[in-house]
């Protein structure tokens, strides 16, 4: 049995209140859970002591038998501490081309140059 900690939405129309639960990753997102460990309220400030209650202790437990954390719920553990922060995918696709850079390569490189003949005629001025 693949087992998850993920969010159960609660709540009204527009009035979300999240439990945080561990559950089996085939049961329906409001359905059937094995524990709650917390819960989450997003409508109130990010400062508010009441926005995210999480039992730490039991989620490491959990985790030690074989869940995995939901891409948000991994974010409350990183901040609390337990687990590393998720690494954001860089595609290669938004690199500069390699004509794009051979241009930019030949710019610094003008640059240098412009900059030493600057530095060589500000010197000769002052010898002279």
């Amino acid at each position: 049995m693949a087992l998850k900690i993920r969010m159960s939405r609660g709540g009204t129309k527009k009035r979300p209140h999240y439990s945080i639960v561990v559950a089996d990753s085939h049961a329906p997102r409001d359905g059937r859970f094995i524990e709650k460990l917390g819960f989450h309220n997003p409508l109130l400030p990010k400062d508010h002591a009441d926005r995210l209650k999480l039992d730490i202790e039991k989620a490491k437990e959990w985790m030690k038998k074989g869940a995995v954390p939901s891409d948000r719920v991994h974010r409350f553990l990183a901040a609390a501490g337990v687990v590393e922060p998720l690494k954001k995918h860089s595609p290669q696709k938004m690199l500069p081309k390699k004509k794009a850079q051979e241009r930019a390569a030949a710019n610094a490189k003008a640059a240098a140059d412009a900059a030493e003949a600057a530095a060589a005629a500000a010197e000769g001025e002052a010898q002279a």
